[in-house]
């Protein structure tokens, strides 16, 4: 169903992906939008390992939850900031493309998981953490995207 890479040689290990959604805060989550249009948005995730699933907070109505309603395939792409070799001008990047199947988190105890876990990738604050949960955490939706295939690779932009 999902397409082998073709360039192979640059082909990065599941591993490799994993380390990327996990060390990355963002990505870009591609959904099929209004008339048929892609519907791609900058989207902060964690990443539950042991789920092996994607994880986001959003608003409970909008776009994004309205073509999630309609079509529930997505496909969401993550990035590394890249490196340099040496004496060499062009970045290496590394990145991740999943697919899968979005659902809505029902779960109080799941939801209250998932946003404490995204406000951690970017604070240790355990003030702002429960000023959040305190003040936003009612009128938040979580999403979870359910992953069916993840592939990575390694690009020179020279």
């Amino acid at each position: 169903m999902f397409r082998e890479m073709r360039r192979i040689k640059q082909k990065i290990s599941p591993e490799a992906c994993v380390r990327v959604l996990k060390s990355q805060p963002r990505g870009v989550l591609s959904l099929l939008g209004d008339g048929g249009y892609p519907y791609g948005i900058p989207m902060d995730h964690w990443y539950s390992e042991a789920e092996h699933t994607l994880y986001f907070h959003c608003a409970k109505v909008g776009h994004k939850m309205d073509a999630i309603a309609a079509c529930d395939k997505a496909s969401y792409c993550v990035m590394d900031e890249g490196y340099r070799k040496d004496g060499e001008w062009a970045l290496n990047i590394n990145s991740v493309v999943v697919f899968g199947r979005m659902r809505v988190v029902e779960d109080e105890d799941k939801k209250r998981e998932i946003c404490t876990n995204l406000v951690r990738k970017f604070t240790e604050d355990e003030a702002y953490l429960q000023q959040e949960l305190a003040n936003a955490f009612s009128r938040v939706s979580c999403l979870a995207l359910v992953i069916e295939h993840m592939s990575g690779k390694l690009v020179n932009e020279a």
